[in-house]
């Protein structure tokens, strides 16, 4: 069998809506890097995981759970890198060249890279999270699920990988990496707006940061997941 330079592993849960975009996104030559992608589902009930295969995706079947997700399709991945991607999230034309760079780049097997967010929103509220967003991961290196990141499994396996978080898995994991190793990408990810339509986008924004500043400040995942829902 021919070696994996990169798995993709995707967490679903009912995500046939966005899924097959995210899927598309991912359908180019593959000439530079030889990938795999990884479904790790968590018990959906509307087609996702006949959506996966029809892709010529591996789907395995997790309890629900994002962070637990990400584990087991980690865990099952065979790549040398990983790119833990959301099955809302499509990433822009350029996406292997500009991966095929960083992964190549010699000292990036001690990094992990995120992707520019994107809303796929012509508001004008979308724009200026958007520009949050990108004011956040300049100042503080904190990119969030919904970009895409991207690590070595040399770094994953250092540092102890996703843990079976119910919520904020993403925030954990590059906290213990370190904001001084984490590189924003020059690709845009485009991410469903849907979550921040429906709540609004002042009200999701201004819950999003307190959730991660108490996070930060010792609360557990568990009890910010209640405050979440």
């Amino acid at each position: 069998m021919a070696q994996i330079d990169l798995s993709v592993v995707i967490p679903t849960l009912n995500a046939a809506t966005h899924l097959k975009a995210t899927l598309d996104a991912l359908q180019v030559d593959q000439a530079a890097l030889r990938v795999e992608i990884i479904v790790a589902d968590g018990g959906s009930s509307d087609g996702t995981a006949s959506i996966a295969r029809t892709h010529g995706s591996k789907v395995i079947n997790v309890e629900r759970g994002r962070g637990r997700q990400l584990h087991a399709g980690a865990s099952v991945a065979v790549g040398t890198w990983l790119l833990f991607l959301h099955g809302d999230t499509r990433v822009a034309s350029n996406w292997l060249q500009i991966v095929t760079e960083f992964v190549r780049t010699p000292g990036n097997t001690l990094r992990v890279a995120a992707f520019r967010l994107a809303l796929d929103d012509d508001s004008d509220a979308a724009r200026r999270l958007e520009r949050l967003v990108a004011w956040r991961c300049s100042r503080f290196r904190l990119p969030y699920g919904d970009q895409g990141l991207l690590v070595s499994r040399q770094m994953y396996q250092e540092i102890g990988g996703y843990y079976p978080l119910p919520f904020l898995e993403d925030v954990d994991l590059v906290r213990r990496i370190g904001r001084s190793r984490v590189v924003m990408l020059d690709a845009v990810a485009m991410t469903s707006s849907e979550r921040y339509r429906r709540s609004g986008y002042l009200r999701q924004g201004i819950r999003n940061i307190i959730l991660v500043a108490l996070f930060f400040g010792g609360l557990s995942p568990e009890r910010l997941a209640r405050f979440y829902r």
